[in-house]
């Protein structure tokens, strides 16, 4: 007879061992069994956790282009990437270069997309008539 029918015979007076119920003890095998029920550890399930980051792929260093050895007669792109007021920002750097350097020749250009999309025309244009270029990417 399992511990729980044993309790409830008991206390319906069914059982023949005693008729005398000792509500102490009772009590005390009640309380042993709800501590003995907690105190089971729980079969929880398991579960693989994968890193969402997997492997990156190895980075191919570029070298920067050769510094100019000087800006005379140099053109030299501006290229603004949209960023909020930048656009002003850069037509004054534009005007402050313009006098500090006569004899080069500064040309702003807007960028087409923000800074992470490619822009093959005005990428071409400078390589074709362009000697350097300064990206604004924000201030």
């Amino acid at each position: 007879m399992s511990h729980s029918l044993l309790i409830a015979a008991i206390l319906k007076g069914e059982c023949a061992v005693n008729k005398q119920i000792n509500w102490p003890l009772i009590g005390a095998f009640l309380l042993a069994s709800l501590f003995a029920i907690r105190v089971s550890p729980a079969q929880e399930p398991r579960i693989t956790v994968l890193n969402p980051l997997g492997q990156p792929p190895a980075i191919a260093r570029v070298p920067m282009a050769p510094r100019l050895n000087t800006l005379d007669g140099k053109t030299i792109y501006i290229v603004d990437i949209g960023f909020t007021d930048t656009h002003q920002l850069l037509t004054e750097m534009q005007k402050l270069l313009a006098e500090r350097f006569p004899k080069t020749n500064w040309i702003v250009r807007n960028k087409v997309g923000t800074y992470f999309d490619d822009d093959p025309k005005l990428w071409a244009e400078i390589k074709e008539k362009g000697d350097g270029m300064i990206m604004g990417v924000g201030h």
